[in-house]
C-alpha cells in the first residue's frame, strides 16, 4: 500500500483560522484529508496498533488512565505507512500557520484507541508532560473514523491555556475533579462536538481539554501527531514525567539546547 500523494499537498487556512487558534488555543478544522485516505490510515494505524499493543489486562483491571485509552507511540519508526502520515507536509504545515512559527520539527506521535466500553480522559494539559522551553506545540488530533459524541471525542475548555493553576496535575482522577472545579470557577466555555470522517483538531499544549467514555461497541480510533517550533529548547524537567519523556523522546538533547535529537526531525519546511 501507498500512503496518497494529498499528504504533501498545501491545506489552505484563512486568516480567520489563525485568528481563532491565537485566541482559542484549539481548533478543528474540516476536510484536512480526504475520507478515502483516512480510511487507508485506518486500516494501517489499527494493523500497527493490533501488533504493538501490550495492555492485555481487562477493563475492570486497569485505573482511570489506563481505562481512557490505549497508547501505541511513535510509529514512525516500526512502519513505513505511518511514517508516511506523521511526516505529512500537508499537517506540519498547518502545525506551523496555527503557532505562527517559521518551522516545526516531531515531538512524537501516538495512537490513541478507546475500547468500546472504555472510560473518560480526565481533564489535563498536554504540556505537563513535556520539557520544552516555550508553549510552541501543538497536538494533532485525527479520527479514524467518524466519531459521535458517544465516542468519546475531544472536550476544549476555551481559554484555558491561560489559566496558570493545576499545571501540577497529571492525567487521574485528582485532574479531573481539581480541573474541573477551576474551569467552573472562572467559566470557561466548554466545547465537544461530533467528528466527521476527514476532520481533525489541532489544541495547544497548555489547554486543559477531556474525553468522555466510549459507550459504543465500536472502537474509537485516533491518530496524533505532537509537533513543536524547529526552534524548541530543552527545558529542566519540572517532574518526573518530563524527565521520562526528555530521556525517551529527545535523547541527547541538553537544557537550553535547541532539540535537535535523531527523534525529532524537522517536518516543515
Amino acid at each position: 500500500m501507498t500512503a496518497p500523494t494529498v499528504l504533501d499537498e498545501p491545506y489552505a487556512l484563512t486568516a480567520e483560522q489563525v485568528a481563532f487558534y491565537r485566541a482559542h488555543a484549539w481548533i478543528r478544522l474540516g476536510q484536512v484529508l480526504p475520507v478515502e485516505t483516512v480510511a487507508h490510515f485506518d486500516e494501517v494505524i489499527t494493523g500497527d496498533v493490533l501488533r504493538l499493543n501490550r495492555e492485555n489486562r481487562p477493563l475492570d483491571e486497569r485505573d482511570t488512565y489506563g481505562k481512557a485509552f490505549l497508547q501505541v507511540m511513535n510509529l514512525w519508526r516500526v512502519s513505513d505507512e505511518a511514517r508516511r502520515l506523521v511526516f505529512s507536509k500537508r499537517l506540519a504545515g498547518i502545525a506551523a500557520a496555527l503557532m505562527e512559527v517559521d518551522g516545526v520539527r516531531l515531538y512524537h506521535d501516538q495512537a490513541l484507541y478507546k475500547e468500546p466500553g472504555g472510560g473518560h480522559t480526565p481533564w489535563h494539559a498536554d504540556q505537563y508532560y513535556w520539557p520544552l522551553a516555550s508553549d510552541r506545540a501543538v497536538t494533532l488530533w485525527l479520527p479514524l473514523q467518524e466519531t459521535s459524541l458517544d465516542m468519546g471525542p475531544l472536550e476544549f475548555s476555551e481559554g484555558s491555556h491561560r489559566l496558570g493553576a493545576g499545571r501540577d496535575l497529571a492525567i487521574s482522577d485528582e485532574s479531573e475533579h481539581a480541573i474541573d472545579r477551576l474551569l467552573s470557577d472562572g467559566r470557561y466555555r466548554h466545547v465537544v462536538e461530533p467528528f466527521s470522517l476527514g476532520e481533525a483538531s489541532f489544541h495547544a499544549g497548555w489547554l486543559y481539554h477531556r474525553a468522555g467514555p466510549n459507550t459504543t461497541s465500536t472502537p474509537r480510533r485516533v491518530m496524533t501527531v505532537i509537533y513543536m517550533d524547529a526552534a524548541m529548547r530543552l527545558a529542566a524537567p519540572a517532574n518526573e514525567n518530563q524527565r521520562l519523556d526528555r530521556d525517551t523522546w529527545c535523547p541527547g538533547a541538553q537544557v537550553g539546547e535547541v532539540i535537535d535529537s535523531p527523534l525529532n526531525p524537522v517536518l516543515w519546511p
